[in-house]
């Protein structure tokens, strides 16, 4: 569970803060760290430590809220604009706010910003690790599978089967998984239901569908769906009418 946003309430009216203060004790993952009056106290605060979010009013004695979120430094809370006045949004989001809500604040809306804030906190989605041997594990341990020794998978009952020059093997991934953890080069979702290693391919045979029937080197049969079939022709420099075989 990630801990709760620290929230920095900031607006030179005493009954604005007060409102807010309310609001956020009945949001869940937050918590009021401070309440100031100005930008500048704004600025300090946050230099401190200790702010995940500010929500910050516009106009207040000083600097204004704008003058302090161009201010703020790199890598500071999120901030979201709170004001009475829709006329600042362009500019606030120029410097980098990730929501701005007008006055009178409401819990729904309030609740949506934060929620904006919180994905900024969360970390990147990581690549999809592309591995030299693809992992399958059997009842006889743990097979590593050089992607080149793979003809094709197919999804059969909610079961991936792996199709391989040692053998076949049933695995817990899905045919996407498989997509994103084998080279780029060579293998094509080509069916919904299937996958294809086009170097393990000796002839593509036309259906009446308008895809193809692709038949491998160990001798199985795999349906190519009719917008595979395009994409298939276009990387092998085919047309549509010249049916022709990969390889000869």
């Amino acid at each position: 569970m990630s801990p709760p946003l620290r929230i920095l309430i900031a607006d030179d009216e005493l009954v604005a803060r007060k409102r807010l203060a309310r609001l956020l004790a009945a949001l869940p993952g937050t918590t009021v760290c401070g309440e100031v009056s100005d930008a500048q106290a704004v600025l300090d605060t946050v230099r401190a430590g200790g702010v995940d979010v500010v929500l910050l009013d516009i106009h207040m004695p000083g600097l204004s809220g704008l003058d302090a979120l161009a201010l703020l430094p790199e890598g500071g809370p999120q901030v979201i604009l709170i004001t009475a006045h829709p006329d600042h949004a362009v500019e606030a989001f120029e410097h980098g706010a990730v929501d701005y809500v007008l006055k009178p604040v409401e819990a729904s809306r309030l609740q949506k910003a934060l929620d904006r804030a919180r994905v900024r906190f969360s970390p990147p989605p990581q690549e999809p690790v592309r591995l030299d041997r693809l992992p399958i594990p059997t009842r006889q341990g743990i097979v590593l599978v050089a992607p080149e020794t793979i003809s094709h998978a197919t999804l059969e009952d909610e079961l991936v089967t792996v199709f391989t020059a040692q053998g076949d093997y049933l695995t817990d991934f899905s045919l996407q998984e498989l997509v994103d953890r084998l080279p780029t080069e060579g293998f094509y979702r080509v069916h919904r239901r299937a996958l294809l290693n086009l170097a393990q391919v000796t002839r593509l045979e036309p259906l009446e569908t308008g895809g193809y029937l692709a038949r491998t080197a160990r001798g199985h049969t795999v349906e190519v769906s009719r917008q595979s079939a395009r994409e298939l022709r276009r990387r092998l420099g085919l047309r549509r009418g010249g049916e022709e075989e990969p390889g000869g």
